[in-house]
C-alpha cells in the first residue's frame, strides 16, 4: 500500500517505521510539505486533534484515496470534504519511536469509515473494533484513564513513597502484582486491602500520616475501592 503519513511527531514516526517494516511504502512528511505526498493510496494524518480538521481542508480533494486520521477523541466529520475517510486509533502507547513501532504490531485499533482501514490493520497484524460517533468519546475516555491516569497514580504514589523516605522503585513490583491480579481475576476478585476489608481505622491512619495535598486524592481513589468491594460483595452474596 502506498501511504503518506502527515505528521513526524512520536506517533507519525512510529506509524511509518511500523508500516514500512510491513512492506508498505511510507513517505513521512510534516505538515507544512503536503506537496511531497504524490499519488498514494492512504493519507494518514498524525497531526495534534486541534490541527485535524485544518490539515485535512488543505488536502485537494481526490476520491480515488482515503484520508484518516490516528485521533481517538475526533470523530470522521473533521475530514470533510474527502469522500473516502477512516480513523485508525491504536490502544497503545508510543513514548518513541522505536517503541512505538514495535507495539503497533499486532495492536488492538479503534477503526471506523473506509474499509482500507481494516486492511492497514490486518497487514499490522492488529485486531480491529469497529467504533461508531456515538462511543468514541466514551471510548477515548477509558483509553485516558486507562493509560494516562495510570501514570498520574503512579505519580502519586511517588510523592507518597518520598513523603515515607522511600522511593517510587519500591513499590512498583507490589504495582505490577496487583496489575497481573486484575489480568487473571478482574478488578473485584483483585481487590485487597483496607478499603476491601471495610478498615475505616487504616485509612484514617493514612490520611494522618500523608501530605494534605495527596489527601483529596486518597480519598477519591479509597471511595472507588469501597464501590468495587461493595459490588464484589452484592455479587458473591
Amino acid at each position: 500500500m502506498r501511504i503518506a503519513i502527515i505528521g513526524a511527531g512520536r506517533a507519525g514516526t512510529s506509524f511509518s517505521v511500523a508500516l514500512a517494516r510491513r512492506g508498505h511504502r511510507v513517505t513521512l512528511v510534516h505538515h507544512d510539505e503536503l506537496d511531497r505526498i504524490g499519488e498514494v493510496d492512504l493519507v494518514l494524518l498524525a497531526v495534534p486533534d486541534d490541527a485535524i480538521a485544518a490539515t485535512a481542508s488543505q488536502l485537494p480533494v481526490d476520491p480515488s484515496r482515503v484520508v484518516a486520521h490516528v485521533a481517538g477523541s475526533r470523530t470522521l466529520a473533521v475530514l470533510a470534504p474527502h469522500p473516502r475517510v477512516a480513523s485508525i486509533h491504536p490502544l497503545v502507547t508510543m513514548p518513541s519511536e522505536d517503541v512505538g513501532a514495535e507495539r503497533l504490531v499486532g495492536a488492538t485499533f479503534a477503526v471506523a469509515g473506509d474499509p482500507l482501514a481494516r486492511e492497514l490493520v490486518a497487514s499490522l497484524r492488529g485486531r480491529a473494533l469497529a467504533l461508531n460517533d456515538d462511543q468514541r468519546a466514551a471510548y477515548h475516555a477509558t483509553a485516558t484513564v486507562a493509560a494516562n491516569h495510570l501514570v498520574a497514580l503512579l505519580a502519586h504514589v511517588q510523592r507518597l513513597a518520598e513523603n515515607a523516605g522511600l522511593s517510587l522503585e519500591d513499590f512498583l513490583p507490589l504495582a505490577q502484582m496487583a496489575l497481573e491480579d486484575v489480568v487473571e481475576r478482574g478488578p473485584e476478585r483483585a481487590l485487597t486491602g483496607p478499603a476491601a476489608r471495610g478498615d475505616l481505622a487504616t485509612i484514617d491512619a493514612h490520611l494522618g500520616a500523608i501530605p494534605a495535598s495527596e489527601r483529596s486524592t486518597y480519598v477519591a481513589l479509597a471511595q472507588v475501592a469501597f464501590d468495587v468491594a461493595e459490588r464484589h460483595t452484592r455479587t458473591h452474596a
